[in-house]
């Protein structure tokens, strides 16, 4: 029997109440449905300097940049959410993806990145839902030889989609969406790391 397809699951905002964090737990819905083990964090709890070159190698790999090359070592696949900052991707979220992808004691260049997958997708309360930053991390992303799905969501008008604070998305059609495009890849990794043994809660 395959293990379960591993995907780690961020978002590159690092509000609390973020609109993106909450369309990420939507899409996570539909991959854990489709059968998927997956790890979600907070880059938050990840904080890092920005990257230097000289401080790399003058002090080496800091402890929680570490920490988030292991996790992405770790995992067959990612699970991204990127608001739009100023038409593109923001700092905090390179800044992680510039970390983890560096040469460290337990990892080559680029290394845990090579020949993985990843869906992405973006929300904001604009009309167009963030959609520009998208091209952008989808080339970060490709530089590093992720395979990034052809498919991609931008949420627009997110802050009629949710109550409050809530983490429930209100919106049939848009949830829908979301957990197939989590379902989509896991799909793609059944089919890049074997078949998965899964049986559906459903069937109990």
């Amino acid at each position: 029997m395959s293990k379960q397809p591993k995907i780690l699951a961020f978002a590159g905002s690092l509000r609390e109440h973020s609109y993106n964090k909450r369309v990420l737990k939507t899409a996570i819905e539909g991959a854990k449905k489709a059968g998927a083990e997956i790890t979600y964090i907070d880059l938050r709890d990840y904080p890092m300097p920005i990257y230097n070159a000289d401080d790399h190698e003058k002090f080496g790999f800091g402890e929680n940049a570490l920490k988030f090359q292991e996790l992405c070592s770790r995992h067959d696949g990612f699970l991204i959410a990127s608001p739009e900052y100023n038409g593109s991707i923001p700092g905090g979220l390179k800044n992680a993806i510039d970390w983890a992808s560096r040469k460290s004691e337990k990892f080559a260049m680029g290394e845990v990145f090579k020949d993985k997958f990843a869906a992405i997708m973006t929300a904001s309360p604009g009309a167009f839902g963030g959609i520009r930053c998208l091209g952008h991390l989808r080339g970060v992303l490709s530089i590093l030889l992720v395979n990034v799905l052809p498919s991609e969501i931008a949420v627009s008008k997110v802050n009629t989609m949710f109550e409050g604070d809530g983490e429930k998305m209100t919106d049939e059609k848009m949830k829908q969406l979301l957990e197939k495009l989590g379902e989509s890849l896991v799909e793609m990794l059944r089919k890049t790391h074997g078949e998965v043994e899964f049986v559906s809660d459903a069937s109990s």
